[in-house]
């Protein structure tokens, strides 16, 4: 169950004094599914945490943390082939996401046996890999796990157009920073979640 979003939700609902009726009212939506996403057992797509930033005036970022903190320890990885560029990043990620497991890997293969033994929740790839292209382990992780996020690493944007076809959710240009990562949360694809709900 996802308490820690289901909590937030709640709390901010009634500080706004707005009923579940009236929240579902504003946002298109049942009395249920407020209900079901206050009990944790359901989570928002990231389309609905955006309508329900709006709808409770409230910072979307707020939301999307608490979504990603729902998960009790979501893994991480991040994927680059210069171990002082995954010095640097890692340390962005653990700030960004403190409740997170974080892993580094230099080398793809090792990524994606990590990925077979261990759901990623989302995956931060360089594009230029050496001989492997952050493109193709993008699509081997999705085989692996549909409902991986991965957002992509290059200190070139001219890779922009390619990696938005590989069903990515976000592009970064390096270096990476916390900052930067906690933008990336609010439009991954399938935010993070538990009770098979997220990634």
């Amino acid at each position: 169950m996802s308490t820690y979003f289901a909590e937030t939700l709640k709390g901010i609902r009634a500080e706004r004094g707005l009923s579940q009726r009236e929240l579902a009212e504003r946002m298109y939506v049942t009395r249920s599914t407020i209900a079901r996403w206050e009990t944790g057992s359901r989570l928002p797509d990231a389309v609905m945490i955006t309508r329900l930033a709006q709808c409770l005036d409230v910072d979307a970022g707020v939301l999307f943390s608490a979504v990603a903190v729902s998960d009790e320890s979501p893994n991480v990885i991040m994927v680059d082939d210069r171990k002082v560029v995954l010095a640097g990043g890692l340390p962005a990620l653990e700030e960004a996401l403190p409740h997170a497991t974080i892993t580094g890997f230099t080398r793809p293969s090792e990524a994606v046996e990590y990925a077979r033994a261990n759901r990623v929740s989302l995956a931060f790839l360089d594009i230029d890999l050496g001989k492997t292209s952050g493109l193709d382990l993008c699509r081997t992780l999705l085989d692996i796990n549909p409902r991986t996020n991965v957002v992509f690493l290059t200190a070139y944007d001219e890779y922009a157009l390619d990696a938005w076809s590989t069903g990515a959710s976000g592009f970064m240009l390096k270096p990476i920073t916390a900052e930067g990562v906690r933008a990336q949360l609010k439009s991954l694809r399938h935010p993070f979640a538990s009770g098979g709900e997220g990634a």
